[in-house]
């Protein structure tokens, strides 16, 4: 986010990793396992390793965004059943709160349609979120205050490009791809039986992608996007069947995770969420990889549509903005 990375990589797994430690013990210790919310593994690795970011820059966004789409998707999961309109309702309400409230916090879109889709029904939902983002929202404000105001800060390409993904999207031509690609995903997964198809962390991948086409980091490569997803499902699940849902378990997780996406060179924190994913499933089974690759190889076949289309627009200089 705004800074350049100021620390090893490894030092900032490991520091992800005694986050998650820490949130899985009290979800552990509570018996309420949804205070885990996956996403918090994107979020934290990202707000950890690059303090000065467009996420750890937006405190109250990164608490409030989520809390408010997790209150629309309880209320939607409790008085309709999972199907399109559903999930349009529940994605399009995420969407519209992102772009109101120019919040930067896109796993927010992941936190409103996790209810939808595993079928949590309990008003505690919401406010569990809650012990996951103001730990980390209080580690972005103490990190900012006690970096000094006029220190060096190199800001990579990167980083630049990662603040720009991270930011609301200005137009709104990708939205009929995007729809498009929801209600894909949906009737493959009716078709296949296996609802987490359109799993939570994939819409926020959506998202990203079609609403920044030409800058998203995980656009250029489809096929290590696919293949992170789905090595860091299997990961989920083996630690699960392994280790049991506990905090070895969901600290083994996102330190192999992040040493995938790492040695994919692939900056795409939502892997590091499906990862987590099974901790909050029943019944995890690694039928859960298969449906992630699936729902992966839909969005990334639209995807590559909808960038093409750009291209022959941008060619041609049809006014068409993402």
């Amino acid at each position: 986010m705004g800074g350049g990375k100021e620390r090893p990589q490894w030092i900032t797994e490991a520091a992800t990793a005694a986050y998650i430690g820490l949130i899985a013990l009290i979800a552990w210790t509570s018996g309420y396992v949804y205070i885990l919310f996956p996403e918090l593994g994107a979020l934290g690795h990202d707000i950890l390793q690059r303090p000065r970011g467009t996420w750890a820059g937006a405190p109250v966004m990164l608490m409030g965004t989520p809390l408010l789409t997790a209150v629309a998707g309880t209320l939607i999961t409790r008085h309709l059943p999972y199907g399109m309109p559903a999930v349009l309702l529940d994605v399009g309400f995420s969407v519209l709160a992102i772009r109101t409230l120019q919040s930067p916090i896109a796993p927010a879109l992941s936190a409103g349609l996790l209810p939808l889709t595993l079928g949590i029904r309990s008003f505690w939902y919401p406010p569990a979120l809650l012990i996951g983002t103001g730990v980390l929202a209080g580690i972005a404000v103490l990190r900012k205050r006690w970096a000094p105001a006029s220190a060096p800060l190199g800001q990579s390409v990167e980083d630049r490009v990662d603040d720009a993904v991270e930011r609301a999207p200005a137009g709104l031509s990708w939205v009929p791809f995007f729809v498009l690609f929801l209600l894909l995903a949906v009737a493959v997964g009716d078709l296949t039986g296996w609802r987490l198809v359109l799993f939570p962390p994939l819409v926020v991948i959506g998202f990203e992608a079609f609403a920044h086409t030409t800058l998203c980091p995980w656009a250029r490569r489809p096929v290590a996007l696919g293949l992170a997803c789905g090595l860091t499902a299997c990961i989920g699940v083996a630690c699960v069947k392994l280790l049991g849902v506990d905090p070895l378990g969901a600290m083994c997780s996102i330190l192999m995770s992040a040493f995938i996406v790492r040695i994919l060179d692939l900056h795409v924190p939502p892997a590091l969420a499906v990862g987590l994913l099974p901790f909050v499933m029943a019944h995890p089974n690694f039928q859960f990889p298969l449906a992630v690759l699936l729902g992966t190889a839909i969005e990334t076949a639209l995807f590559l549509l909808w960038r093409r289309l750009v291209r022959l627009a941008h060619a041609r200089r049809v006014p068409l903005r993402e």
